[in-house]
């Protein structure tokens, strides 16, 4: 190891994540890390089979809290996921942080959940409590506080009315709540918005 590579990894034990070999060595569970030296990983961040890391992704526990990632999901590069002393899970086959990052803190008190096959686009953030539900996305650079969005197919459904929740757009989303095939697109605030039903974006020929 030469000096530089050491030093980092000095760093990174100081605050509280993986070296950059043992990064790397996650491959050996079935996690997908393509570029170790720009991964920072928390040693307690629960991640199941094939999930993959792609550069420049954060994940990091402080005062207990907790990180949970399921099997298939990708986190995108800019991706930046912190449980201080909250709780994060993320479901199977998610989609998190593609065209511009995404952001997901939960601090003390704080649960943060987002279901299979959710996706989360474009710079956003979730910060305090938020149920981002089975196939539900966020589309765009959004800051969600207390937000719900409920179940449904993901955005692959053939059905766009079946679709989970979605919130597109940008602003700030506040105790907004979006049920099963509806919409609320925004630029501002999203409290003054309309919700549709998503076939209003997605009508059939």
């Amino acid at each position: 190891m030469n000096e530089t590579d050491h030093l980092g990894d000095e760093a990174r034990r100081r605050l509280g994540f993986l070296s950059q070999g043992d990064t790397a060595a996650l491959s050996r569970r079935g996690i997908l890390v393509p570029d170790p030296g720009s991964v920072l990983i928390s040693g307690d961040v629960r991640l199941e089979d094939d999930v993959v890391l792609w550069p420049n992704v954060v994940l990091q526990i402080a005062d207990g809290g907790t990180v949970a990632v399921a099997r298939g999901t990708q986190l995108f590069p800019g991706t930046r996921i912190v449980a201080a002393g909250g709780w994060v899970g993320i479901g199977a086959d998610a989609e998190i942080g593609e065209e511009g990052g995404f952001t997901l803190k939960a601090a003390a008190g704080d649960t943060i959940a987002v279901g299979d096959g959710a996706r989360l686009l474009g710079g956003g953030s979730l910060t305090r409590s938020n149920r981002i539900g089975r196939g539900a996305q966020i589309l765009g650079p959004i800051r969600c506080q207390t937000c719900t969005l409920r179940d449904g197919g993901t955005h692959r459904d053939p059905e766009p009315d079946e679709r989970g929740g979605v919130l597109k757009g940008f602003g700030v989303a506040r105790g907004i709540e979006v049920p099963q095939g509806h919409v609320i697109q925004a630029f501002g605030l999203f409290a003054d918005a309309v919700m549709r039903r998503q076939s209003y974006f997605h009508p059939k020929g």
